[in-house]
């Protein structure tokens, strides 16, 4: 394993400098515009942004890649990230702010889409669960990390802004130096939402659900922080206490959910949090939060992959590459909705209220999510499907889905195959794709 995770470390890293920006980024601008008595509504609309640029991002990487190739795709990306994320510094037009904000999520998710595109041609079968495991783990470290920055600077001043530039500019260089093959394009999957709304909709619900949530807590968590009278260091730690817990939970989910109903793991799970978010909501003393929030990024980031792993339970082979793309989706309308939401809601009745909305959309899933509704006339012979650790914050692209253990790789090759067949002789001119 170790020589395996070794073998992709310059696009690991890459991935690990994106995250630690992008995580850095999101909290500051919250705390900035939450210190300087901003709407909280600005606030949420300002994820929301970003979100919406992530879902979006899906279509236009793969026009860009198709067009100039992986390496140049991502060197543009970058760029626009970079020069977006400076923009902040040059003006606090907070009407600005939610255009970069939509810019750095439609470029993101093409830096996103190059990394997996990659990761996944260079894997060979008997790695690709090790992979993705690396990769979901960078995912969480760097999302983790950049929280972590602002308890070694507490000041909310624009250095943190330089900080994430920087992120977004060295995260060029091991993608640019790399001696690995340069893949080829890989064509995002269909949606097939009606089929899926009709085959898995628990399992929808709970993504949706999760995309709120965890959307939300993004977005608004560090404003209810700093509101509560937790200073930015303490912020700092607030944010990345959640996501531990969330990145610690994902081994102890998977083998309970290996084992156990998963259904009714997800309503047990959503019980849970709901008590957990009223309690953050009518709690507002530090030492009792952190642990509240630790509780809260256990079970809030577990929703996620036990929710994947249902839907994939219920799913034929052929159908998982369209169902991570409906997945992502699924999850984009959520967290882009839920920051707006909670937002408004913090507005009308207060901090607090934050977690009040977070508590009524577990509420949802306790509700909607009941095992005695999965009749199990879909399951798929190898049910249940192998448990992967999942980030759920869409740092990730349709393009995940190849590097997935629990799709087949040769059904991918063989859509990839069928898709290219039907693209313009004129989009395969990628000179990159094979050394010269």
């Amino acid at each position: 394993m170790p020589s395996t995770l070794s073998s992709f470390s310059s696009l690991y890293f890459s991935t690990l400098l994106m995250l630690i920006g992008s995580g850095l980024l999101s909290t500051y601008l919250g705390l900035r515009l939450a210190a300087e008595g901003v709407n909280a509504v600005w606030i949420g609309l300002l994820m929301t942004g970003y979100y919406v640029g992530l879902v979006m991002g899906a279509s236009v990487g793969h026009r860009l890649i198709a067009r100039v190739g992986h390496i140049r795709a991502f060197v543009a990306s970058a760029g626009v990230v970079t020069a977006s994320v400076l923009g902040h510094a040059l003006t606090s037009s907070v009407e600005v702010w939610l255009a970069l904000r939509w810019l750095v999520g439609v470029a993101m998710m093409c830096q996103y889409m190059v990394l997996e595109s990659w990761l996944n041609e260079q894997a060979e079968s008997h790695q690709r669960g090790t992979v993705f495991a690396g990769y979901m783990l960078v995912t969480f470290l760097g999302l983790g990390l950049g929280q972590l920055i602002l308890t070694w600077m507490p000041e909310l001043s624009f250095r943190h802004v330089i900080l994430v530039a920087m992120c977004f500019s060295l995260c060029l260089v091991p993608v640019a130096v790399t001696r690995r093959i340069h893949p080829a394009p890989l064509h995002p999957a269909p949606l097939e939402i009606r089929h899926f709304i009709k085959r898995i909709p628990q399992a929808l619900s709970t993504i949706g659900v999760a995309g709120l949530l965890l959307g939300s807590f993004y977005g608004l968590a560090p404003t209810y922080a700093a509101a509560s009278g937790l200073d930015t260091h303490l912020v700092g730690v607030f944010m990345a206490v959640t996501i531990g817990a969330g990145l610690f939970a994902q081994g102890p989910a998977g083998w309970l959910s290996d084992r156990f109903d998963r259904s009714r793991m997800i309503q047990v799970n959503a019980i849970i949090l709901t008590t957990v978010s009223l309690l953050i909501a009518l709690i507002s003393l530090p030492g009792v939060l952190m642990w509240l929030t630790t509780l809260f990024g256990l079970l809030a980031f577990t929703l996620y992959p036990l929710a994947v792993a249902l839907a994939n339970d219920h799913v034929d082979q052929e159908r998982r590459v369209q169902l991570a793309a409906t997945l992502l989706v699924t999850f984009g309308v959520g967290a882009s909705t839920g920051p707006l939401l909670g937002s408004v809601l913090m507005q009308l009745g207060g901090p607090g209220m934050l977690y009040v909305f977070m508590a009524c959309c577990s509420l949802l899933l306790v509700v909607f999510v009941r095992p005695e509704r999965v009749t199990g006339e879909n399951l798929v012979e190898e049910a249940p499907i192998q448990f992967m650790p999942a980030a759920g914050n869409l740092a990730s692209s349709p393009l995940a889905a190849a590097i997935d253990p629990r799709v087949d790789e040769q059904v991918v090759m063989e859509q990839m195959v069928d898709e290219a067949a039907l693209e313009p002789a004129g989009d395969q001119d990628e000179e990159e794709h094979r050394p010269g």
